[in-house]
């Protein structure tokens, strides 16, 4: 059963759990600059905390989650990552 197995995984040791998930995810609809500025500030003041933050971050990386604030990085972020450890940079995430 795949949620067996979920059960014992990190996520549910994360800071978000329970959290609203449009904290994390934009919205289906336009997003002004701003509110989308604030929304990722919440989001990553709730990562900031998170036990299971690195793990987060890994498993997004892993299978190259296009959206979202996942780890503490949104996207954009993430895909700078990936690319830095593609040319072998070494960049701290924790």
């Amino acid at each position: 059963m795949a949620t067996h197995t979920w059960e014992y995984g990190w996520q549910w040791r994360a800071a978000c759990r329970g959290e609203d998930s449009g904290l994390f995810f934009p919205p289906g609809e336009w997003e002004s600059r701003e509110a989308k500025i604030a929304r990722e500030r919440n989001a990553k003041s709730i990562c900031a905390v998170c036990p299971v933050r690195i793990e987060c971050l890994e498993y997004a990386v892993r299978i190259r989650e296009p959206h979202g604030i996942w780890g503490g990085l949104n996207e954009i972020e993430r895909r700078v990552l990936i690319r830095e450890q593609g040319h072998g940079t070494l960049r701290s995430i924790g």
